[in-house]
């Protein structure tokens, strides 16, 4: 018998050995043939002009009978593999029928289950209760199984031990499955740790519902370290990581602080529309819209609204989103943001001041004190140290020279002269290495809005002020407000405004004006303070920046 070898048109699974088929490879040919005698293999040349199967050499025979044993070993290993699977697959299948065959249900003879959040069964030792939520960690044993539970109240372990950890139904159990437990709260051990230094001795379990498992895994779609992009496509993923959900409950807290603050002020809460026809910090950072056929704006600011409302209500505050179309991809700048907004009537410059530090260090206070978000502060800050009254005051022109003083150049890479704006990098620069919260003040008219008020003593500067903070850079600003008609007047003139959309705002100083002031707060800039945020992105539910628009 005869095989025929081609390692040009030979193929080894497809060939038959033939002339016309030919294998590729001496070694699969004798492999091919293992009953009978071996057979004589001819192997094809080619020659410049012509070509043919000739005999194959005495070491080429030698080297195929080698390789035609190690694919014959090969093959008996495949055979005993598949066995083993077959066995095992069998084995497992027993396993799974035998597991599933465990019943998990409820003990009848035990007391009622007492409903609760998971915040609320850490204080619920010794008793028997029910909480619901989503596994946040999962480890599996053979004799028992740990998890974690979540419900956005806090983090709660369980034990599933016995038949519940058998069971074939927990094997089935997945990150972020929801799940019902059903069990008795137990003090841990001394040296054993875990949320709330309770555990669950689970009983009785219910699937509520089931994530997916494999490629749809949660650890698959949000994955530590992936690019930052991709990470915000999957933000409603995201929002159940530890660190953001600590961000998002600290960010609750000091909006109901901030609220305890002004009520302690004596400021009254409005709610101001969104869309207007106005603007308040610069056109060119409007986002427009069509309101029924007019131009209209989505608002940069509240404050215009809010000085309408000292003559009727007297000082006031509002909590409303406020909208910046700067193209600006900085750490500190979001398209959308809570922006926490005060005006005060018959103040002064330095009332101002000390209110606003007031403001601020109340607020940190009550942050701190809360006793959800102050912890989880420490846990996201454990340097914080809270500011103290007064701030420093610093002038504009001082830190000018500051800033020359220490080799800091502008953004042209120049010394620092009366006029130029002091960027992000130079500020914070600045405030960093100072080390305590600074009030910059008097900044030059060219820079602040047409609505500020000059100062009696050198009216190239405003009654205006920033808060600077270490690590953060500038989470407030305000100021005096004009409250004389004539001025209002020159200052649209001198930025360009058309006084007629403003003709409610100018009558404020038409109908009874008076010496007010305020200032707004960044929601996220504080917060990216408080729990030591590297950028304000963190510290919004769904930030909104250049490019980013959902989910």
């Amino acid at each position: 018998m005869s095989i025929y070898i081609n390692e040009l048109t030979g193929a080894d699974e497809a060939g038959r050995g033939t002339e016309e088929a030919p294998f590729k490879s001496a070694a699969f040919g004798l492999f091919a043939q293992q009953d009978g005698e071996e057979p004589k293999v001819f192997t094809y040349k080619s020659d410049e002009g012509a070509g043919g199967y000739v005999e194959i050499s005495a070491s080429g025979l030698k080297k195929a009978r080698k390789g035609a044993e190690g694919l014959r070993k090969a093959a008996a290993k495949e055979v005993e593999q598949q066995r083993r699977r077959a066995e095992q697959e069998a084995r497992d299948a027993a396993k799974k029928l035998e597991l599933m065959s465990i019943k998990i249900e409820e003990d009848a003879s035990l007391p009622p289950a007492v409903g609760l959040k998971v915040g609320k069964a850490h204080g619920a030792v010794g008793t028997r209760v029910k909480v619901s939520g989503w596994i946040h960690r999962l480890r599996m044993g053979k004799a028992v199984v740990f998890l974690v539970l979540r419900d956005g109240t806090g983090y709660l372990q369980a034990v599933l031990s016995k038949d519940l950890a058998r069971a074939y139904q927990t094997s089935t159990l997945t990150l972020e499955s929801t799940v019902t437990l059903y069990g008795t709260v137990k003090q841990l051990p001394e040296g054993k740790t875990a949320p709330g230094g309770v555990e669950l001795d689970v009983d009785y379990y219910e699937i509520v519902s089931l994530a997916p498992s494999g490629d749809d895994s949660f650890s698959n779609r949000v994955q530590e370290g992936a690019d930052p992009s991709l990470l915000m496509d999957m933000r409603h993923l995201m929002l159940r990581g530890e660190s953001l959900s600590a961000v998002m409950k600290v960010r609750a807290a000091f909006l109901r602080a901030i609220r305890r603050v002004y009520e302690d002020e004596g400021l009254l809460e409005v709610t101001p529309p969104c869309m207007v026809q106005t603007q308040v910090e610069g056109g060119s950072t409007l986002f427009k819209l069509d309101y029924y056929g007019e131009e209209a704006f989505l608002t940069q600011s509240s404050q215009l609204y809010l000085e309408t409302c000292l003559p009727a209500l007297g000082d006031v505050f509002c909590i409303q989103e406020s909208f910046r179309a700067e193209k600006s991809h900085t750490r500190r700048h979001l398209s959308e943001y809570t922006h926490i907004e005060a005006e005060l009537g018959f103040v002064d410059f330095d009332q101002l001041l000390r209110h606003t530090e007031r403001v601020i260090t109340s607020l940190v206070r009550y942050v701190l004190e809360d006793p959800v978000a102050g912890p989880l502060v420490k846990q996201l800050n454990p340097d914080f140290v809270p500011p103290q009254m007064p701030f420093m005051r610093l002038e504009y022109k001082d830190a000018i020279t500051w800033l020359n003083e220490h080799g800091i150049k502008n953004e042209e890479g120049e010394e620092f002269k009366f006029g130029d704006d002091i960027a992000e990098a130079a500020e914070r620069k600045m405030t960093d290495t100072i080390g305590k919260p600074i009030f910059l003040t008097r900044f030059p008219l060219e820079l602040k809005s047409f609505y500020m008020k000059r100062c009696a003593d050198d009216p190239r500067v405003t009654e205006s002020f920033d808060v600077l903070m270490p690590t953060v850079g500038e989470v407030t600003g305000g100021s005096m407000r004009i409250d004389s008609l004539d001025e209002l007047m020159a200052g649209f003139k001198r930025e360009g405004v058309n006084p007629e959309p403003y003709y409610w705002f100018s009558d404020q100083r038409r109908y009874g004006s008076c010496p007010h002031g305020g200032y707004g707060l960044g929601t996220e800039r504080i917060l990216a303070w408080l729990c030591n945020r590297y950028t304000v992105r963190d510290c919004s539910l769904y930030p909104r920046y250049t490019g980013r628009c959902k989910p």
